[in-house]
């Protein structure tokens, strides 16, 4: 194991011992990757055909996105794809996860696909086998085409429709090369963000609107996973993906503290993962969840469950939770990482690596539960300068390898993952928060797009090819 950089912010670390980890430590089939995503990478918001998505719409209100930023451009990715693959290849990466813009495939969400958009998506998987790198391609990274958000978005139940006919396009187009497959991207952030807190594209705030998101979700993402299996050809492997935190009590020793926490769980990390598992929703820990009854129809709890070939869990932090009259119907609040004093990255969450640990504890404690993934895991800090073409991020680092010795603990403990994606490859567009939190291996100057290594990627470039 390579040792740990020197000057780390202080309390780094959780206060139990790092993992010692050696790529050798997970034998010759683990898949190792980086992540990115449509949005906030591509750029070409309006080229070659493809339609407004939500987030092209969202970020245009004013007071949406700091510095009013926009992912218009982003990284460019769109046209700079080559050369971005070209030092993927070179910092000898083996895995690239990525997403498909639906409104680049179907400008309006439904009808006939664009020629232009498939044509592109086309090229990208061609770029990423002739390189030697294995595309990882997921269908639903949050931008949903403007049209069908003016037909009720995700709260329409015409969503399991036009959704299973967009999969239908890409899998025809892409699937004799693309052998795994996500449906969806954290189902839980972009209903719960989206339809009601308001903070992410489409920015509502409606209890009503989020219930009828998250049961046509849940659905979309089991009848999507159908669609796949039916046209794709073996040995193609079928997975979702979850956000997911450790959720523990502010006080353990008060009951209604752990009530709240087991409440806060069963929102954030169970919602939508156990009724694929054929489970149902978690209505005896979150009796709200009643709610949906509203929404179901005949059919819809088998309908829900689908048998997944893995799922990708995505860990950045814990959260610690404390009970609240204030919050209704969940009676919890989150108490941040800055009132704890516990250390904390760019976006001020908690640097705690073995959160990654106990969520793969978690959800492979399912008694059907299939392999698992980390498909996103990683940490925004600033950079630190330390010569021309030169930076030094021993915080990202540090934290990358404390999280992959937790992904090793996990396997000792003999838990089925099978694989660990950095996110992100290069900085790009973090959504509500614009361009300032930095989570790349890879800096990108969005003025000029010139691309640096940062420390932390050359460590996990000769780490994943066992030369560090």
């Amino acid at each position: 194991m390579p040792e740990l950089p020197a000057d780390l912010p202080p309390a780094f670390f959780p206060p139990t011992t790092p993992v010692a980890v050696s790529r050798a430590d997970f034998g010759p089939d683990f898949h190792w990757g980086v992540s990115a995503a449509a949005y906030q990478t591509e750029g070409a918001w309006n080229a070659d055909g493809k339609g407004p998505s939500i987030w092209d719409e969202f970020v245009r209100r004013k007071g949406r996105i700091p510095r009013a930023e926009t992912g218009d451009v982003a990284c460019d990715f769109y046209h700079r794809w080559p050369q971005d693959l070209d030092l993927l290849k070179q910092l000898r990466i083996p895995d690239f996860r990525f997403s498909v813009a639906w409104p680049r495939v179907q400008p309006q969400g439904t009808g006939r696909p664009n020629p232009a958009g498939l044509d592109y998506y086309d090229r990208l998987v061609d770029g990423c086998l002739t390189r030697g790198i294995t595309p990882w391609l997921t269908l639903y990274h949050w931008d949903l085409p403007a049209a069908l958000q003016r037909r009720g978005g995700w709260a329409n139940r015409d969503m399991l429709g036009w959704f299973t006919d967009y999969a239908g396009h890409v899998a025809a187009r892409l699937g004799d090369r693309v052998q795994h497959w996500m449906v969806l991207n954290e189902p839980m952030a972009f209903v719960g963000a989206g339809h009601l807190l308001g903070l992410h594209a489409p920015g509502r705030r409606s209890p009503a609107g989020f219930l009828a998101a998250v049961h046509h979700a849940a659905l979309a993402q089991a009848e999507g996973g159908r669609a796949l299996r039916a046209l794709l050809p073996a040995p193609a492997r079928i997975g979702t993906t979850f956000s997911c935190s450790y959720i523990t009590p502010w006080r353990p020793w008060l009951s209604r503290d752990v009530r709240a926490a087991r409440r806060v769980d069963a929102l954030l990390n169970r919602l939508f993962v156990e009724p694929a598992l054929g489970l149902g929703y978690p209505v005896a820990e979150l009796p709200v969840l009643r709610w949906l009854d509203r929404y179901k129809r005949a059919g819809d709890e088998e309908r829900l469950a689908f048998d997944f070939d893995f799922l990708g869990i995505q860990n950045y932090t814990r959260e610690v939770v404390r009970h609240s009259a204030l919050m209704p119907a969940l009676w919890a609040a989150l108490v941040g990482a800055r009132r704890r004093g516990v250390p904390i990255t760019q976006l001020g969450w908690e640097v705690y690596p073995e959160s990654l640990y106990e969520m793969l504890r978690q959800f492979s404690a399912y008694p059907n539960a299939p392999r698992l993934v980390v498909t996103e895991n990683g940490a925004a800090f600033a950079d630190e300068p330390v010569a021309p073409g030169q930076l030094t991020d021993p915080a990202r680092q540090a934290f990358l390898q404390a999280s992959i010795g937790q992904v090793l603990r996990a396997r000792r403990a003999g838990i089925a993952v099978d694989g660990y994606f950095a996110w992100s490859f290069t900085d790009n567009f973090e959504w509500a928060e614009g361009y300032e939190p930095r989570f790349g291996l890879v800096k990108v100057d969005f003025a000029s797009q010139q691309r640096t290594v940062r420390g932390s990627g050359q460590w996990y470039s000769d780490f994943v090819s066992g030369t560090e």
